[in-house]
């Protein structure tokens, strides 16, 4: 017998989750100016989603998804990400967006059911979030390679969760990235739930890096509650791209503190000590031990930053219930230059019914 092949999937953790470092440190974690910005991004995140949470269980948005416990995910890989590369999300990846200059009023209009909160001010070309599971990847794809051909140094970076990796789409877009060695980058959330499904049940495979193998793509696993991890390996990854070394796919290990969303109670399908025990490895306390460690952050700049978070989610807020409910006209008005008769007529009847419920928009 003749082995033809052999394969092997690096794991990569900086910071254990009591904040200590377990090996050196890239060159931009060895000043502390670089991590403090990644800090208050992740606590940012977590401020907002404890204020979103509140808003739809009373009713001022829809359901949300939450992104507790895995913010250095998201936070890590877009802010090791240029201006003019392109991110595509799916539903829990706000964290993301926010770097990338999504506003948090923005994000409450798309939940609260606003397709205005997708029509970003500032990351023009970025995608809106994908909800239907792993389809983003074929999109990533297709942007990788549209970029390849223009010949431009850009990267297209996706996320998607654990059980994405058991739909045909995700195995179908890193193929063809593989086949056209596209600049992307395909972060795996590993949050351990496919909704109710345990990671377990989704698939024997020991890790879910090693799925990228068989596209032909380097799989890498990170400690994705190590937000220099996250970082160094987004970057690593990304510059790889862009110097025409193809796809890297990225699996983040983490865990899902919070509800899969709103519309869920994870108290019926999980054990609530497992959930106790995992919030000793969360990311953002992580970060903190080591920055008060080597003396870089202290009470007072805790108490400062998290004030000033809560008050960018204040007027976040307001912002939001500030503005007018989008018109029934809405739905219709950027679907196509000129509407098909068959959504002219749609859009009649739905005029219509508003008028004769007294809304005229």
């Amino acid at each position: 017998m003749t082995t033809v092949g052999q394969f092997q999937v690096e794991y990569t953790r900086f910071l254990d989750p009591q904040g200590e470092a377990t090996q050196a440190l890239p060159d931009f974690a060895l000043d502390p100016e670089n991590l403090i910005p990644l800090y208050r991004a992740m606590q940012l995140t977590r401020v907002f989603d404890t204020k979103a949470i509140a808003m739809q269980r009373t009713g001022k948005i829809g359901t949300f998804a939450s992104a507790l416990g895995q913010e250095a995910i998201g936070v890590g890989t877009a802010s090791a990400m240029r201006p003019e590369d392109v991110l595509v999300p799916s539903y829990r990846d706000h964290a993301a967006q926010f770097v990338r200059g999504v506003t948090m009023t923005e994000s409450l209009l798309y939940w609260g059911g606003d397709e205005e909160g997708s029509n970003f001010a500032v990351p023009r070309l970025d995608f809106p979030i994908c909800v239907p599971i792993a389809t983003q990847v074929c999109h990533a794809a297709g942007i990788a390679y549209a970029f390849k051909l223009r010949k431009e140094p850009r990267v297209a970076a996706c996320f998607l969760g654990d059980g994405a990796t058991s739909k045909g789409d995700f195995y179908e877009g890193l193929n063809i990235a593989a086949v056209w060695k596209a600049p992307l980058v395909v972060v795996v959330n590993n949050n351990q739930w496919a909704i109710s499904v345990p990671r377990s049940l989704q698939t024997v495979t020991p890790t879910l890096a090693q799925k990228a193998i068989a596209a032909g793509v380097e799989g890498w696993q990170v400690d994705g509650n190590d937000i220099v991890a996250m970082y160094d390996a987004a970057h690593r990854a990304m510059e790889k791209a862009r110097k025409g070394g193809g796809p890297t796919l990225i699996e983040a290990l983490s865990y899902r503190l919070g509800d899969h969303t709103t519309a869920d109670d994870a108290s019926r399908y999980r054990d609530a000590a497992t959930v106790e025990t995992q919030w000793a490895n969360e990311p953002i306390r992580r970060l903190r031990n080591y920055l008060v460690r080597i003396k870089a952050w202290g009470p007072q700049q805790e108490e400062q930053m998290l004030k000033e978070c809560g008050e960018a989610v204040a007027k976040a807020v307001d912002d939001y219930l500030a503005t007018p409910p989008p018109t029934t006209s809405a739905m219709f008005d950027n679907l196509f230059a000129t509407l098909p008769a068959a959504m002219q007529s749609q859009l009649d009847e739905a005029l219509h019914a508003a008028a004769e419920g007294g809304d005229h928009g």
